[in-house]
């Protein structure tokens, strides 16, 4: 398959035109979460799996301040990375359903996969 250039929001394949979409660090610089997963729920094939290594919002109160306080020098320097976006609720908002049978990650990164 040829390498396609697209925005996360706007993606160019048919319905349902994947069993896996896999995604590395995208989360969390795409300008519309939303609509970037409404677009994954629509490219996968019923019974198809969202894997993904992301930045997630770190838990503990201390932690998520300096993700708050570091996060404008980062999305200038990285070209939009969010690393303080609370991706696992976007997720979730997206009516997907992160499988439990994946440990959480350390630190600020997490791998998780989901199904709509």
């Amino acid at each position: 398959m040829p390498l396609v250039l697209a925005a996360a929001e706007q993606l160019p394949f048919r319905s349902g035109a994947f069993e896996t979409v896999v995604s590395g660090l995208v989360f969390c610089s795409v300008t519309e979460p939303a609509r970037a997963f409404a677009e994954v729920r629509r490219a996968l094939a019923p019974g198809g799996t969202l894997r993904m290594l992301e930045h997630v919002r770190a838990t503990t109160w201390l932690n998520a301040r300096l993700q708050d306080a570091f996060q404008p020098f980062w999305t200038s320097l990285t070209g939009g990375c969010r690393p303080n976006r609370d991706t696992e609720a976007a997720v979730l908002t997206a009516e997907f359903r992160i499988d439990e049978g994946v440990p959480p990650g350390e630190r600020t990164m997490r791998r998780l996969v989901a199904r709509p």
